[in-house]
């Protein structure tokens, strides 16, 4: 008989805390830009040194979270959080500004390594949704509280701060660890080798330059708009919100599927189709296409995550591949801002996007072969359906979720914002 599964709320809450600043990104490194004495590529690179902050975190974090206690490193994350990016938002002394970026950055990998440890695929679901919420109505308001760096790195310091009573309900250190965490389906299991090697370490290095593309872009989107298109800072940011509500559609619609197309198909086409939409976005002269292009990237971008996801869960059932294509893929977002800043300003947005779109296309073949690999090889025990959302009153086997490993950030990828990992 399945038992009933509760939704991780605590853990739902901080997964948005830590995911917040690269959803923000686009808004962050084009303030940065325009209110500080920066250039747009010491602007991305900024950008770039926070994500990368971020992820160093996520790793060195994520198998030590038991022994310093969830509750003690979430609270140490969020004060992080809040007072390097309350920091940044404060000053114009760029070296501080600089510092403050970093520090929080430490934060938001802390949250997510603590966010990670508990139904990682079920909370990342549900936190993408989260997060998604949060950044679509943070784009609409922002612009209007005015000009200046500070506003979004405010806001994610406030929220932060908001989100730090829920840590109560987080075991301390010491606590007995529950039978579903990856640390005590470890000690269960016997150390085995990694199955699936050659498709496991394929799938990561495409990973790791499938989400630099979408980061590069996603960095620069806001310039886009403001810069070639010719939007306001008020349309750019409607145009965000509704394409982030548009990612929410695609969590969603990626549930529904399932695994009735398969995993080679949605990935390889779905790859396809976001190589397109990033080569419209970046040459986008008005609201149209603009809109467009960032309304069905965002749409799709969540849709082909999760199903690299669930692919990389079902290369063993222990979650270990997952947790490799996570930090992998954690990195090229870290490195998408400084990368996105620096062909834009070599050669411009349209040939930027491009170059990142043959890049993409380079790497579907790869990914499609690795999916139709695994799905003619055994299944795993354990497999995972790819982002099931189910709700509290409906029974759900527990190990429908057990191997998924966290997606580091961005695990998913992540987040991979609009495109989180962003």
């Amino acid at each position: 008989m399945s038992a009933r599964t509760t939704t991780p709320w605590p853990l739902v809450a901080l997964f948005t805390a830590g995911y917040l600043a690269p959803y923000l990104l686009p808004t962050t490194v084009g303030r940065l830009s325009a209110g500080l004495p920066l250039s747009a590529t010491e602007a991305g690179s900024i950008g770039s040194a926070l994500l990368l902050s971020s992820a160093t975190a996520g790793f060195l974090l994520a198998s030590r979270v038991d022994r310093f206690g969830p509750r003690g490193l979430a609270r140490g994350g969020l004060l992080l959080a809040a007072a390097g990016y309350g920091t940044a938002a404060l000053t114009t002394t760029v070296p501080l500004v600089v510092l403050g970026a970093i520090v929080g950055g430490l934060g938001s990998g802390t949250i997510t390594s603590v966010a990670g440890q508990r139904d990682p695929h079920r909370t990342t679901t549900l936190g993408l949704l989260g997060v998604s919420a949060l950044a679509g109505a943070l784009y609409l308001t922002i612009p209007h509280l005015g000009p200046g760096h500070g506003q979004p790195l405010a806001a994610i310091a406030v929220t932060a701060l908001l989100v730090l009573p829920v840590t109560r309900r987080l075991p301390a250190a010491g606590a007995p660890e529950a039978p579903h965490t990856p640390a005590a389906r470890t000690l269960r299991t016997p150390a085995t080798p990694l199955p699936h090697r050659r498709a496991g370490l394929v799938l990561a290095a495409a990973m790791l330059c499938w989400s630099l593309a979408q980061n590069s872009l996603w960095g620069v989107s806001g310039r886009i708009g403001l810069q070639q298109a010719g939007l306001t800072e008020v349309t750019v940011g409607a145009v965000f919100a509704v394409a982030l509500g548009a990612g929410l559609l695609g969590v969603i619609g990626a549930g529904a599927l399932g695994q009735r197309l398969g995993r080679a198909l949605p990935i390889g086409a779905g790859t396809a189709l976001i190589a397109g939409c990033i080569a419209l976005s970046a040459a986008a002269t008005d609201l149209t296409s603009f809109a467009t292009g960032e309304i069905a990237w965002n749409t799709v971008y969540p849709v082909v995550l999760s199903y690299v996801i669930g692919l990389a869960a079902s290369l063993d059932r222990r979650g270990r591949w997952a947790v490799l294509v996570g930090s992998a893929s954690s990195l090229g977002t870290a490195c998408g801002p400084l990368a996105g800043s620096l062909l834009s300003a070599r050669v411009g947005y349209p040939a930027m996007g491009v170059i990142l779109a043959l890049g993409l296309l380079l790497i579907t073949g790869p990914m499609t072969a690795v999916a139709l690999r695994t799905r003619r090889a055994a299944p795993l025990p354990q497999e995972h359906p790819v982002v099931e959302i189910p709700l509290d009153a409906v029974p759900a086997p527990r190990t429908a979720y057990d191997t998924a490993g966290p997606r580091q950030a961005t695990a998913g990828a992540a987040a991979g914002p609009g495109p989180a990992s962003r």
